[in-house]
């Protein structure tokens, strides 16, 4: 999901650069200066927004990830002790 808005952003990030290229070959600078900005938001953007989705996806699922590795642990040390009485 996070690379999914990324390039999301991205994209209409670089559109707005193919404006500012073009207003500029058009020989029309005031256009291409007001396309410029939100391009280079729409570049650094999903850097950003990557980052902070995917930190807080992390913080969500970590607890689970942690809960199921408990369970594993739990099983494994029956699945011992099972192995453990058959050997006497």
């Amino acid at each position: 999901m996070a690379s999914v808005i990324a390039y999301s952003v991205g994209s209409v990030g670089t559109v707005f650069m193919a404006g500012s290229v073009f207003s500029i070959t058009a020989d029309k600078l005031v256009p291409c200066i007001i396309l410029a900005i939100p391009d280079f938001i729409g570049w650094v953007l999903p850097y950003l927004l990557y980052r902070e989705i995917i930190k807080k996806k992390t913080v969500q699922v970590t607890p689970l990830i942690d809960q199921k590795y408990d369970e594993l642990y739990a099983v494994c040390e029956k699945a011992n002790g099972l192995l453990g009485d058959m050997g006497k």
